[in-house]
């Protein structure tokens, strides 16, 4: 057998191919790979955050949409109970409660998706790609 035919084979029965590779490239090839690691990791679990805060933001958009509804609809009828009812009162503050209640409820949840909608952006992940010059000088817009 040929010795170059033997190291061929040798080579590419090899399992670990960076083994043959200097200390200090084999090193660097490692922090490459922890480095890569770790962004992918970061970028699934922001992922994960982001489906979760849009899941949460398309809910709670169904809910204001059903409370902004009945809010109209209980508008509604608080003038037609004040047309055909002018002299009863307390049937009309009633509804307007109701109406100031929904309403209430409503604005929390639009606080609720203003507040979900930041993890959306992704923020560690592309806080972690800035370039390291970028980080240094926080003067830079």
């Amino acid at each position: 057998m040929d010795p170059a035919t033997v190291g061929l084979r040798a080579a590419a029965s090899d399992p670990d191919p960076s083994a043959n590779w200097p200390k200090e490239v084999r090193k660097l090839w490692d922090e490459l790979q922890g480095l890569a690691h770790d962004h992918l990791q970061l970028a699934a679990l922001e992922t994960q955050r982001a489906g979760e805060s849009l899941v949460t933001m398309i809910t709670a958009g169904m809910i204001v949409a059903g409370l902004l509804l009945s809010a109209w609809l209980g508008l509604m009828g608080v003038a037609v109970l004040a047309l055909t009812r002018s002299g009863v009162m307390t049937s009309d503050s009633a509804l307007l409660l109701a109406v100031a209640a929904n309403l209430l409820v409503a604005l929390m949840l639009c606080g609720v998706i203003r507040r979900r909608s930041h993890h959306l952006r992704f923020p560690a992940n592309t806080g972690s790609l800035r370039p390291v010059a970028d980080s240094l000088n926080p003067e830079k817009p």
